[in-house]
């Protein structure tokens, strides 16, 4: 099994913070449920982000745990509802996915 660090990058919007955190709470414990595991949050200081990114990560035991917890997410009716109100929230994001190196199968 190979650990698997997800990464989701997101650019709020200047006035959203408070809509975002808000938002977040329900998305917690909506994927809690579905088997994903807690999510770490860290706003951006300094760097080539601006102070409007917020960068949630989380650590999966392995793609195939990350996988099940997805696809249990997709049909999920209360998720896409919440998916929707971002619109509102976010300007653009993004997901990254990393693997522990060295692989240790």
């Amino acid at each position: 099994m190979v650990v698997v660090l997800e990464r989701l990058v997101q650019k709020v919007k200047p006035d959203k913070w408070a809509a975002l955190d808000e938002i977040d709470k329900k998305f917690n414990d909506i994927e809690s449920k579905i088997g994903f595991p807690p999510k770490r949050r860290y706003r951006s200081l300094i760097g080539p982000l601006d102070n409007d990114t917020i960068v949630i990560e989380r650590e999966w035991k392995s793609m195939a745990e990350m996988e099940n917890a997805v696809l249990g997410s997709m049909g999920n009716a209360e998720l896409q509802k919440l998916s929707v109100q971002l619109n509102d929230i976010i300007e653009k994001s993004w997901h990254e996915v990393y693997a522990v190196w060295p692989f240790k199968v």
